[in-house]
């Protein structure tokens, strides 16, 4: 039996990919007010950029523990080896829930055959993991391989991505009220990424959206330019920005020769923190020796 994959929403995967692979996601909690929704399901991610232009303001949640003692008990009743690849732990209490709810669950079904990976990723850059392991799931490699691979992309996955406007960072506490204000006058645009501990960490200020399009493709060289980047799936990922995103895809390809991309926006639970107009890019800085 081939090994199942799951994953929770913000890995921001597109649907055919999580249709194809049959990749089960658990969706987080996000927040208007008093009213709660499930990114993906009962919220769309242009709905939320919308509102969020509009001034609305939207929070998220972790995912609640009966949501994974629902799941988890699908799993140990249907006996698959399954691997939970989930949110990074630096940026959010999804792994720690996971696992607790995981070693809680097998006292009542210690048949329970289920390994909790934390990506230390978000987005798509953690959506690469999660396709990876799916692939090699549907080419009938072991759990053994596929956690082997996991722990190389943990480490080896880059994230490269800006933000439109720094009011949504302010929002969710990253920037100050004066850096987001003295920002939008001066229209800069800041690089920000996540390192290996899977927080968030600012990078650069660049002033002016060509440029920091410019710096991004530059950060690939510097931190891919050993890994094969022509022959690496590439992630990009967008707040409503469609033409952001082919740009940045076309300047990659006139860069490097890359021709294999996973594109998609960027879903509510990571929206609500970033905001309309982020783009983001997503690679390895290392080639798999087992590739």
């Amino acid at each position: 039996m081939a090994v199942k994959i799951i994953s929770d929403s913000a890995c921001d995967l597109p649907k055919e990919i999580l249709d194809g692979y049959d990749i089960d996601i658990i969706p987080i909690i996000v927040n208007k007010q008093e009213k709660e929704y499930l990114d993906g399901e009962t919220l769309d991610p242009m709905k939320l950029y919308e509102d969020m232009r509009n001034g609305e303001v939207y929070k998220t949640a972790q995912i609640p523990p009966t949501m994974f003692e629902k799941k988890f008990e699908e799993i140990a009743k249907s006996g698959e080896s399954t691997i939970y690849v989930c949110f990074s732990s630096g940026l959010s209490g999804t792994y720690q829930s996971a696992v607790i709810t995981r070693n809680a669950m097998k006292e009542k079904y210690p048949n329970l055959d289920l390994d909790v990976v934390d990506s230390k990723s978000a987005s798509v850059g953690f959506g690469l993991l999660v396709y990876k392991a799916a692939q090699m799931a549907k080419d009938g490699k072991s759990k053994e391989e596929i956690l082997k691979t996991l722990d190389f992309y943990v480490k080896h996955i880059e994230h490269i991505f800006t933000v439109d406007n720094l009011e949504y960072l302010f929002r969710g506490g990253r920037v100050s009220r004066a850096q987001a204000v003295v920002g939008g006058l001066l229209n800069i645009k800041p690089i920000l990424d996540i390192p290996e501990d899977g927080t968030l960490r600012p990078v650069e200020k660049v002033r002016g959206r060509n440029r920091v399009l410019k710096r991004m493709i530059e950060i690939m060289e510097e931190r891919g330019g050993h890994a094969d980047l022509k022959n690496q799936t590439i992630g990009i990922n967008h707040g409503d920005d469609i033409e952001g995103a082919m740009k940045l895809k076309e300047m990659i390809e006139k860069q490097y020769g890359c021709t294999d991309f996973v594109i998609n926006i960027i879903g509510s639970a990571i929206g609500a923190h970033s905001g309309p107009g982020t783009l983001s890019v997503f690679f390895l800085n290392e080639k798999p020796s087992q590739d």
